[in-house]
């Protein structure tokens, strides 16, 4: 297979893990504590990626300013962008409960939640592509990370938008069509990286490192702790330990 091809493949595969949770948050009714726990493992293993994936390698290619300024841009760009997003009634996209607005609550939400989703997995998709580029064969930690994230937001978000009253159509058109951004943004990190020199490379890293990052603790974390138990803790220490352990084998 073309390195291009599969960059696009690990990129779909991955993105597919929002279709999976999405299909069980919206047709079963999952307990408000089992989401915020399943959300809490996604985010350990999200944090752990970052940590020892994305941080680390951008480090080893470029050093340590590439990876300051990367993940600055990358935080920076991705808070504006989610202050926009809030305004418009996106603020919520991941709550499991009735926090999300109905269209007829607040017109043009449906809009910001898609953009918004957009927003959360397009940077995960780029380092999986761009991996190809930094040591030859696909990261599988970071597929694997970005998978095991997914699900958790796929369910947490369509259960919120079966909530506000979305429709099976458009909550379904929406992930499918995120899956396959998702293979796109992957492919385009392959294909549009190639040939950069190192520091760029890790600068890219490390922005999209940073955005993941922003997004981890004003997206995921409040769905994990919003029906706080006394586990929660300890299963994202456990998702970050998972991800570690894969990282190490």
């Amino acid at each position: 297979m073309p390195e291009w091809l599969e960059a696009g493949f690990w990129g779909l595969l991955a993105g597919s893990a929002l279709l999976i949770g999405a299909a069980v948050g919206f047709f079963a009714r999952v307990p408000r504590r089992t989401t915020a726990s399943v959300m809490a493992f996604g985010a350990g293993v999200l944090l752990s990626a970052v940590s020892f994936e994305l941080i680390d390698e951008a480090h080893e290619q470029g050093g340590l300013r590439p990876v300051v300024i990367g993940a600055a841009i990358g935080a920076l760009a991705y808070t504006g962008a989610n202050v926009l997003l809030a305004r418009h009634g996106a603020r919520h996209r991941k709550r499991s409960g009735d926090e999300q607005p109905s269209e007829r609550e607040q017109p043009g939400s449906g809009t910001a939640i898609a953009v918004g989703a957009l927003l959360d997995g397009v940077p995960e998709s780029v380092v999986i592509g761009a991996s190809l580029l930094a040591c030859g064969p696909v990261s599988l930690v970071t597929v694997i990370a970005v998978f095991l994230s997914n699900v958790p937001e796929g369910l947490s978000s369509a259960a919120g938008m079966r909530q506000a009253g979305r429709t099976r159509r458009y909550v379904f058109g929406l992930w499918t069509a995120i899956a396959l951004i998702s293979g796109a943004a992957a492919l385009a990190g392959y294909t549009l990286l190639g040939g950069a020199p190192p520091e760029v490379l890790a600068t890219i890293t490390a922005l999209a490192a940073g955005a993941i990052l922003a997004m981890i603790t004003d997206t995921m974390v409040p769905e994990a702790f919003a029906d706080a138990h006394l586990l929660v803790g300890l299963i994202t220490v456990l998702g970050f330990l998972v991800a570690f352990a894969l990282s190490h084998a």
